[in-house]
């Protein structure tokens, strides 16, 4: 495999004591695209703030086509690491007209003609042409986020860094502006870094996920990977809703609500949690029997929460081809190819 265009090492920054990242590793590579999910208050801001250059680690390091940017003593500015950011809140000059905006970073480094060709260029290719001459508060809010992408493009980074862009913009809005950015910086050859709390964004645009809590990457894959096989209990909740039943490990088998499931590779007496996930279970006349207790249509299914015998509460997700009725009896069997085993902590 190639070196990666960036590598973060043990990354480590602290507010008041407490610790904001907390031995953080990434790589990067040529062309990819990668997202970082976790919550508010996960570090996932202050990570790309300090891959920009725009705030110091204390410990670790960052580095980028062999060179150094950070190794909690030294730092590389923020303008001469060959990056582009784009904020979640655009950051557009508002004095500056888009073009001018578009231009900045530009100027004092290019003849005037060729920085008109590069703003002609990003305009076309992100669909602004028409707003050359307009002031930020002239636009609506995806206009200013295609705006804060082609200036981020303008100078040809190595690297695009993009922090929460989507947040702001409405659900129909979102879903055509993401495929648009990811075509325009997938068409630029750039590596992205993308960081969200959203899992269908992370989902829709990373060739690459890494999880984040509390300062620590959980896991990391592709996103299937990360989806389908779950280390914890946390990554899994991070991407969707996730059934947890606890079980103990008997004759290399467990028992649950499903029948027995075969684990020869654990040892007898290890307490386990049982995860499914809701669109893991299916109708069976012969399955496991639930107490129906409310139903929501989403994306086009029924997402189901059901209660079982021993009393436990479960979330099924169906087609809706074949509507269930609220207080209803519910049978479900579980697709062992879509279940993980953990032991329990």
């Amino acid at each position: 495999m190639s070196q990666p265009i960036l590598s973060v090492r043990g990354a480590e920054k602290s507010l008041g004591g407490n610790p904001i990242l907390n031995g953080v590793d990434l790589d990067l590579y040529c062309g990819q695209v990668c997202a970082v999910l976790g919550p508010s208050g996960a570090g996932k801001s202050t990570l790309l703030r300090t891959i920009a250059g725009l705030e110091a680690l204390e410990a670790g390091s960052i580095v980028s086509g062999g060179q150094s940017w950070d190794d909690g003593k030294h730092l590389t500015p923020a303008e001469k690491r060959r990056v582009g950011v784009v904020f979640q809140d655009y950051a557009l000059f508002p004095h500056l007209t888009v073009e001018k905006n578009i231009a900045f970073g530009l100027k004092g480094h290019f003849s005037k003609d060729a920085v008109n060709a590069r703003v002609a260029e990003l305009t076309k290719q992100t669909e602004i042409s028409a707003l050359s001459q307009s002031y930020p508060h002239e636009l609506s809010g995806g206009e200013q986020q295609r705006v804060a992408l082609a200036r981020a493009l303008a100078p040809r980074p190595d690297i695009i860094l993009l922090d929460e862009p989507f947040s702001s913009l409405d659900r129909r809005l979102r879903a055509d502006l993401r495929e648009q950015t990811m075509k325009v910086i997938r068409e630029a050859g750039a590596a992205a870094l993308i960081v969200t709390h959203d899992a269908d964004e992370a989902f829709e645009t990373a060739d690459t996920l890494f999880l984040m809590e509390e300062g620590r990457i959980i896991q990391s894959g592709s996103p299937a990977e990360v989806y389908c096989h779950p280390v914890s209990i946390s990554s899994a909740r991070l991407l969707g809703d996730i059934n947890v039943a606890p079980g103990r490990i008997e004759n290399h088998r467990i028992e649950t609500l499903f029948g027995t499931i075969k684990a020869p590779d654990i040892k007898d007496g290890t307490a386990m949690n049982l995860l499914v996930r809701p669109e893991a279970l299916r109708e069976s006349e012969t399955g496991a029997e639930f107490t129906v207790e409310d139903i929501r249509i989403r994306q086009g299914r029924q997402r189901i929460r059901i209660t079982a015998s021993d009393g436990t509460h479960w979330i099924a997700e169906l087609p809706l081809a074949n509507p269930i009725k609220k207080g209803g009896i519910l049978r479900l069997a579980l697709d062992e190819s879509a279940m993980t085993l953990l032991p329990a902590l």
